[in-house]
């Protein structure tokens, strides 16, 4: 018997919308598998909590995630939250506090659906918690500052500890995808002497571990145009922080944009699924929000927790889910306005869940 504790935050805006759906497809998958119980443990976060709760971050919410394998976490629209110091972005607490290193964020075309390169199919593992963000790199303060009203400074930190953490990540991702079996590693350290050195030597030291998986670096400017011209001379990508950030974005774009990009955050204890997009609080309540990459999302969250625990009925389901979910993008029957179909939202849900 598989048993789980996954958390649901449903975010803002459009996260009220496609968290269920996600949820429901997870259900859906598991349903085939008896042995796999899953607690299901609904959690408020983000605006709607701030005006119910009286906090973005309840201090429930925060205690009870660390009773938790996992979360589904909702996008958060925290650029539009008023000025009140109990309504706060979590993302950053949540990173820091749970140790989620390393952010997973796969890039994967389909045939027939919109987009640059349809043959891409790659994973850029970001460092998550470090880099040039200033709201996560510092134990207090902040590494963004103004010495003066005509000079800022931004601080970059990089340590061996973390490197390795998303080196090994990847290192684990391109054995268990069994593609081109190779990792690639982003630098600048013909600027970044020390910085990207010091992520360099951490990524060779996790590679001596991996003799069955390639290895290469590249240079950041060098590897944007190269992904461009031939994605699939790249398999798993590993970065510093701002470096996979804007990379990933990227990568996106080569796919047909940010509503095909999920994500997961990992660490040595937890997960946390969360789409690489954005809250769209145009399209919010409209029942059009597409929820592909919150599937994935979730995919890829119980993909990870079962691999973790070698848990074969929860891999199965993991890849149930990717079956399902390439077989309604391939066949193109029902998908929603931003793919080329005329599906809602709930509509879109409840057929991938049908093909269980």
């Amino acid at each position: 018997m598989s048993n789980y504790r996954l958390g649901i935050l449903l975010g803002d805006d459009i996260g009220l919308e496609i968290v269920p759906v996600a949820v429901d497809v997870l259900k859906a998958a598991v349903a085939n598998y008896p042995e796999i119980q899953i607690d299901w443990v609904p959690l408020p976060i983000g605006y709607k909590s701030f005006l119910e709760n009286g906090h973005s971050l309840p201090e429930s919410t925060y205690q009870t995630l660390f009773e938790l394998d996992g979360w589904i976490l909702g996008p958060i629209g925290h650029m539009a939250y008023p000025k009140d110091p109990n309504c706060i972005n979590p993302h950053p607490i949540l990173r820091r506090d749970f140790d989620l290193v390393s952010n997973i964020r796969p890039a994967k075309a389909y045939k027939g659906i919109p987009c640059i390169n349809d043959n891409t199919d790659l994973i850029i593992v970001r460092e998550n918690n470090e880099g040039f963000q200033p709201d996560r790199n510092m134990f207090k303060g902040t590494s963004d500052c103004m010495p003066t009203p005509d000079m800022a400074l931004s601080l970059r930190v990089i340590t061996r500890r973390n490197s390795q953490m998303a080196a090994r990540t990847s290192f684990e991702l391109a054995r268990q995808r069994n593609k081109l079996k190779k990792v690639t590693a982003i630098h600048k350290n013909t600027v970044f002497k020390l910085g990207c050195t010091l992520f360099l030597d951490a990524c060779r030291e996790v590679a001596a571990d991996y003799p069955d998986i390639e290895f290469e670096t590249c240079v950041v400017d060098t590897f944007a145009m190269k992904m461009l011209m031939d994605p699939t001379r790249y398999d798993v990508v590993v970065a510093t922080n701002m470096f996979g950030d804007i990379l990933s974005d990227e990568a996106a774009g080569l796919i047909g944009g940010l509503g095909l990009a999920p994500g997961l955050s990992v660490g040595p204890k937890y997960v946390m699924a969360q789409a690489t997009h954005g809250s769209a609080p145009d399209i919010a309540g409209k029942n059009i929000a597409n929820p592909y990459a919150m599937i994935m999302s979730a995919q890829m969250m119980l993909s990870w927790l079962a691999n973790q625990r070698q848990d074969e009925a929860g891999m199965k389901a993991a890849q149930d889910i990717e079956d399902v979910m390439t077989r309604v993008m391939t066949e193109k029957k029902v998908l929603t306005p931003d793919l080329g179909g005329t599906a809602g939202t709930k509509e879109f849900g409840a057929y991938v869940c049908s093909l269980f």
